[in-house]
C-alpha cells in the first residue's frame, strides 16, 4: 500500500496520506500520483544499487557506506577537473565553474548604491573597528561595499543588524530595484576573519546576499572528504535559490506594501500551524527540522522551496557530468526525493547527494550522524509537483502563494 509505504518514509500516518490523495485527485484529476512515486522510488533505489554493487541489497549501514563512498569518488573527480578550469585558486575555479553551468537568468536586485546608503546612515562600529577605518567614507573608498556588507552578520550586535534592517528595508521602494545578472564573489583576504567566523557557525564556506543578488565563496579551506562537493551542490543551489527570490521581490513590486512583503521574504517567515485540512499545502521556506526536529509543522503535507532549488541545483551538476568523460556525478540526478528502509532496521536511507555528503563529513568528523532531511523535504516537494502537474506549475503556484503561506486546492 503506497500510502503506508511512504508514510513510513515521511514519518507520517498513512491515514493523512490516504486523505490528502482523495482530496488532491477530486481537485486536480490526477490520480494513482502516490502510487506512480513509491514505484519510481522501488525502481530508482533498484538502478543505483546496480550501479553500486551489481544489485545486492545489504543492510542499510552498508548501503550508507556505498553512497557515501560514492561521494568521495565523484569529489575527487570533481576536484580533478578544477584543474583545468580558469582561475587564481581552488576557489575561484569554483566560482567559475558554478557561473558557468548555473542555469538561470537576470533578477530583480536592490541597487548596489543602497549598500553605501545604509552604511552612511546606520554607522558600522565593529566593522569598521576590525577593517581600520576611522569613518564610513574611508572605508567605502577602500573596500568592496557588498563585501563589507556581508560581513555585518558576523560583526555587529543583532540590536544594532534588526534596527538597521527596519530602518533601511522599511522605505524601499520597487524604484530601488534593477534587473541584473546574478553575481558570485570570492571574498578577499582582509575578510579571512570574518569568513573563518562564518564557516565556524554554519559550518560550509557559502553564503548569499538574496537582496543584492550575490553569492559569497569564504575562501576557507576545508580538507575533510566530502565538504568540496557538499559546498559545491550548495553552491549551485544558491544560485536558484536567489534567482526564485528575485522573482518574489519583482512579483510584489506592484503591491502598495512592498517593503513589507520585502521584509518578510528576507526574514524566512513561516505561517504557524498545529493542523491542516485536506488539500491544504504549507509552504516553508526554511529546513525546521534543524531548528526543532518535533515541529508540528514537520508532520503535515508542506512544499518547500529549498528542495526546488537543491533538485535544480543538482541537475545542473549532474546535467553537467553527463556531457563530461571525467566525471560521473550524474549518478545522483532525480535522487534529491528517493529513500528507504532496509533489512529490518529503523534507519532511514537517503540517497539525496547534499544528505550524503553531509552525512560523509560527519563521519570524518567522528560525530557519525546520517542526514536524510533534505530528502524527506523533497519528497513532500515531489508529491505536491505531480499533483500540481509539474515543476513549472509548482514555481507558478509558489509564487502566487508565498504570502499566504499556504496553497489550498
Amino acid at each position: 500500500m503506497s500510502s503506508k509505504y511512504l508514510g513510513k518514509i515521511l514519518e507520517v500516518d498513512s491515514a493523512l496520506l490516504e486523505s490528502l490523495d482523495k482530496k488532491m485527485a477530486s481537485a486536480t484529476g490526477r490520480e494513482r500520483i502516490l502510487d506512480t512515486i513509491a514505484e519510481e522510488n522501488q525502481g530508482l533505489i533498484k538502478k543505483a544499487l546496480e550501479v553500486l554493487n551489481s544489485g545486492i541489497v545489504h543492510s542499510a549501514d552498508e548501503i550508507a557506506q556505498l553512497l557515501q563512498n560514492a561521494i568521495v569518488v565523484h569529489e575527487k573527480q570533481l576536484l580533478s577537473f578544477l584543474e583545468i578550469v580558469e582561475g587564481g585558486n581552488e576557489f575561484e575555479k569554483a566560482a567559475n565553474l558554478a557561473r558557468k553551468i548555473a542555469r538561470v537568468g537576470n533578477g530583480f536586485f536592490l541597487k548596489r548604491e543602497f549598500a553605501r546608503k545604509i552604511f552612511l546612515q546606520c554607522r558600522p562600529e565593529n566593522l569598521l573597528k576590525h577593517l581600520g577605518y576611522a569613518t564610513v567614507e574611508h572605508m567605502l573608498a577602500r573596500e568592496d561595499v557588498i563585501e563589507a556588507f556581508s560581513a555585518l552578520r558576523f560583526m555587529e550586535s543583532q540590536e544594532w543588524m534588526h534596527k538597521t534592517f527596519e530602518a533601511a528595508y522599511s522605505i524601499f521602494t520597487p524604484d530601488d530595484f534593477e534587473e541584473r545578472p546574478i553575481e558570485i564573489k570570492v571574498l578577499g583576504p582582509q575578510w579571512r576573519e570574518v569568513a573563518e567566523r562564518f564557516v565556524a557557525k554554519k559550518h560550509h564556506n557559502v553564503s548569499h546576499l538574496k537582496e543584492f543578488g550575490v553569492i559569497f565563496l569564504n575562501p576557507i579551506k576545508e580538507d575533510l572528504e566530502g565538504k568540496f562537493l557538499r559546498d559545491f551542490a550548495l553552491l549551485l543551489h544558491y544560485f536558484h535559490e536567489v534567482e526564485f527570490y528575485a522573482k518574489l521581490f519583482k512579483k510584489h513590486s506592484a503591491a502598495p506594501d512592498f517593503s513589507t512583503h520585502l521584509k518578510a521574504l528576507l526574514r524566512g517567515d513561516v505561517k504557524e500551524a498545529q493542523k491542516t485540512e485536506a488539500g491544504e499545502w504549507f509552504i516553508v521556506q526554511r529546513y525546521l527540522w534543524k531548528e526543532n526536529s518535533s515541529d508540528p509543522r514537520l508532520f503535515l503535507p508542506r512544499i518547500n522551496p529549498e528542495s526546488m532549488h537543491w533538485a535544480r541545483g543538482e541537475r545542473d551538476l549532474t546535467t553537467f557530468g553527463a556531457r563530461e568523460d571525467r566525471l560521473a556525478v550524474e549518478f545522483w540526478n532525480n535522487y534529491d526525493w528517493v529513500a528507504d528502509y532496509f533489512d529490518h532496521q529503523n534507519e532511514l536511507v537517503s540517497f539525496d547527494l547534499e544528505d550524503n555528503a553531509m552525512s560523509l563529513v560527519s563521519t570524518k568528523e567522528g560525530k557519525n550522524e546520517r542526514f536524510t532531511y533534505h530528502q524527506r523535504e523533497a519528497l513532500w516537494t515531489k508529491i505536491f509537483q505531480e499533483y500540481a502537474g509539474g515543476e513549472v506549475e509548482m514555481e507558478r503556484l509558489l509564487i502566487e502563494n508565498f504570502d499566504k503561506g499556504m496553497i489550498k486546492f
